[in-house]
């Protein structure tokens, strides 16, 4: 009758709480019991509990089974989605539920795996610093080159995946160099030097226009750096047309004030 009343407490019998404290004990006694695991049908140790994955399910499973299973799925098959391999169970492990059984090694590799997925078709590569492999996202979509990690702040070729390379190109880089050849490069790209698209030779331009003539008699462009026959480049076109384009604007505004202007003078005469 009590149980009627939405005011009046609840009073737990205390067959029933005996009851519960018996179920807990079940429970508890189940967890610490010996099992034949379901997987390799052998007695696990008396030391070793069952498997559990997190709050979602627990199943009559080894570690070592357990172990191999997660090393397969994401090594073998570089999956970072493992599904418990219970006969109708549907739900997936969770990599730190997993710590203790994978050891840290398969563990962080099983997390590269869910970071690779995750970011799905995007452009990416690792931190060539072997004191950083670091994943790195083009996030932009553009053409990258010279760039630098976030992580240890190196700079890195995101083209070539490989360290930065400083007046040379990605396919120069694989050549082996000296002290030399570095210093040489780092002042390349510190004077803004180009090389000619033929003869591949530096060349600096002081001043003037940026049709160069090499020394091997090509003319190029110092800002594209394509080999050119007339005495400009599309990137001066290209630049000249945006310049057209703010003049016409210009100049319709210019003319659109004088309106007004002429309307106002107008009504005050």
């Amino acid at each position: 009758m009590g149980n009627s009343l939405p005011n009046s407490p609840q009073i737990t019998p205390p067959q029933n709480h005996h009851q519960q404290q018996e179920l807990g004990g079940e429970e508890s006694e189940d967890e610490s019991s010996e099992f034949t695991c379901e997987i390799c049908v052998e007695p696990a140790p008396k030391s070793e509990k069952k498997f559990r994955n997190g709050g979602k399910c627990h199943h009559p499973f080894c570690t070592d089974c357990v172990a191999k299973y997660i090393r397969v799925e994401v090594e073998d098959h570089n999956s970072g989605r493992v599904r418990c391999l219970a006969v109708g169970c549907r739900h997936e492990l969770e990599p730190l539920e997993c710590a203790e059984v994978v050891g840290t090694a398969l563990l962080v590799r099983w997390c590269d795996v869910l970071c690779e997925s995750a970011i799905g078709g995007v452009e990416r590569c690792y931190c060539p610093n072997v004191r950083c492999n670091e994943l790195i996202v083009n996030e932009c979509g553009e053409v990258a080159g010279k760039s630098k990690c976030p992580n240890c702040k190196e700079m890195f070729c995101f083209a070539c995946k490989g360290n930065w390379h400083a007046g040379f190109t990605c396919e120069e880089s694989v050549e082996d160099r000296d002290g030399g050849d570095v210093a040489f490069g780092r002042l390349v790209e510190q004077n803004k030097w180009r090389r000619c698209p033929r003869c591949r030779h530096f060349v600096e331009l002081v001043e003037g226009c940026p049709i160069v003539r090499c020394r091997c008699g090509s003319d190029f462009c110092y800002r594209c750096e394509v080999v050119v026959d007339k005495p400009w480049c599309r990137c001066m076109t290209t630049s000249l047309r945006h310049c057209r384009v703010w003049c016409y604007r210009i100049c319709i505004l210019v003319l659109f004030l004088n309106i007004v202007l002429l309307f106002c003078l107008w009504g005050v005469v």
